[in-house]
């Protein structure tokens, strides 16, 4: 497995800011989130998200979208593209 790197940026009291950035075929592998976060693109972002159920899906995300999701996911993320994709995710605490 190519792991993706992870630089943190700030953790303090009150969030935690992680740029995430991807080689094609790279994964974070398999974590559960203990927060609610925000996911924002930095670039266009080709994710194959492994759910804790064994479930895949694909998913495409464009450079300067946001989404979040609630504490408790488990999953893998994947850059299922042909191209380097990054993105920074922001727990909140």
């Amino acid at each position: 497995m190519v792991e993706a790197v992870a630089t943190q940026l700030v953790d303090d009291a009150r969030v935690r800011v992680t740029r995430f950035d991807f080689a094609p075929g790279a994964e974070t592998g398999w974590h559960e989130h203990g927060y609610d976060y925000v996911i924002t693109a930095i670039t266009a972002c080709s994710m194959r998200l492994v759910e804790g159920n064994g479930v895949s899906r694909d998913v495409a995300v464009s450079a300067g979208e946001a989404y979040r999701r609630d504490k408790g996911v488990r999953h893998n993320v994947i850059n299922a593209g042909n191209e380097p994709m990054s993105f920074v995710e922001v727990e909140l605490k």
